[in-house]
């Protein structure tokens, strides 16, 4: 499966990260999905998230039914660059982006599937 994301997407992203640190940030990934490819352009806050030191989430009930929702990015304030279990078990939607302390770029940045296995991605310039 190949992951097609706007730049503009991968800059909002890390940005984000870098204002919520030391606490995690989490957002929501809206795009398309045609067959074997998944298209990212834009993120979103969701209702009611928490940020914390370890953790970040929102509760589900409050999305909205938009099925132009295809995944998760969140941020590692550890610097680790690797899906916890937490992340595995709190899985939403069909990938998931984890960005890394330092946030710089996307060398910091990994796209994992609901089994935590890394996908391929291009990075679309706008």
């Amino acid at each position: 499966m190949l992951v097609s994301i706007k730049r503009s997407v991968i800059d909002s992203i890390l940005s984000y990260a870098r204002m919520n640190h030391p606490r995690e940030g989490i957002l929501l990934l809206r795009g398309r999905v045609k067959r074997d490819k998944i298209d990212v352009v834009e993120v979103i806050i969701p209702p009611l998230s928490v940020r914390g030191n370890n953790f970040s989430s929102f509760p589900l009930y409050m999305l909205p039914l938009d099925l132009s929702i295809i995944g998760v990015a969140h941020s590692h304030p550890s610097g680790i660059l690797a899906p916890s279990t937490v992340d595995l078990n709190n899985f939403y939607g069909r990938i998931m982006i984890i960005v890394a302390y330092p946030y710089r770029s996307e060398r910091d940045m990994i796209v994992v599937n609901g089994r935590g296995e890394k996908l391929n991605y291009e990075i679309i310039e706008e």
